[in-house]
């Protein structure tokens, strides 16, 4: 696996003015953007090559990406404020000729995250167990497979195998699938999402693997109470199981 997406075009309304200020990629926590850091683990795991669809305050990184010309390019998704990431994945199919990683700007997460995927089959979809972050989007799998996710787990049909972190292994072939079944809808609809509107109706059609980590450390950053659980709770305890990382925050 050598090819990493990191969708990064949302305009992170729901942070408010920090949100409008900076993209979501570049909130800090430690030392460093939480995008940096994480390309700084998809390099120790491999990766040579990370795509970052850009949006909302584009030119942070792209110049992020003239630092690293060798590793990071950027694609832009012309219509990043009347769109959502399924679009903003769609635009960079062109570039994506060979299975990827694909993963959300907004994450932070320990290494072992990228170890399961990367160790698993062709595609997989990573899973952790409760962690009360709040806003959180539920899975429901049958035989270890994708079936259904809804951030209303009462709208399952089913018990509840895990949370959606935002990491998935995909396949050319399995995106190939996602990308039949999305184009015509996206025409229609470019407002669609790249979990419940194009992961779940592709792994339909072709099964998508699901990996269990019950105690995995991550969080996604939508808004200021994200945020501020991540400053305190997970971000210091990743540093501390991972033993890389900067914390406390550089002043």
């Amino acid at each position: 696996m050598r090819t990493a997406v990191i969708l990064g075009a949302g305009c992170g309304t729901r942070l408010g003015a920090t949100g409008s200020r900076i993209p979501k990629g570049f909130l800090q926590l430690g030392a460093r953007a939480i995008v940096e850091e994480s390309i700084e683990r998809l390099q120790r795991a491999g990766v040579e090559r990370i795509i970052i669809v850009t949006g909302h305050q584009q030119r942070r990184y792209e110049e992020l990406a003239d630092r690293m010309p060798a590793l990071v390019r950027t694609i832009h998704n012309p219509r990043f404020a009347t769109s959502g990431s399924l679009y903003s994945l769609a635009c960079a199919r062109a570039d994506l000729r060979d299975d990827f990683l694909l993963l959300e700007s907004d994450l932070i997460y320990e290494q072992r995250a990228l170890t399961a995927v990367l160790g698993s089959g062709p595609d997989a979809l990573l899973l952790s167990g409760p962690t009360g972050a709040g806003d959180e989007v539920w899975v429901r799998t049958r035989r270890d497979r994708l079936v259904a996710m809804s951030k209303d787990r009462d709208a399952l049909d089913g018990p509840v195998t895990g949370e959606l972190v935002g990491i998935t292994r995909l396949s050319r072939d399995f995106f190939d699938v996602l990308m039949d079944l999305a184009l015509a809808r996206l025409r229609r609809n470019p407002m669609l999402e790249y979990e419940v509107d194009g992961l779940v109706p592709a792994a339909a059609a072709a099964p998508l693997p699901c990996i269990l980590i019950e105690d995995l450390l991550w969080a996604e950053i939508d808004t200021e109470e994200h945020l501020q659980r991540a400053r305190r709770e997970v971000y210091p305890a990743i540093v501390m199981r991972d033993g890389v990382g900067s914390y406390p925050p550089a002043d």
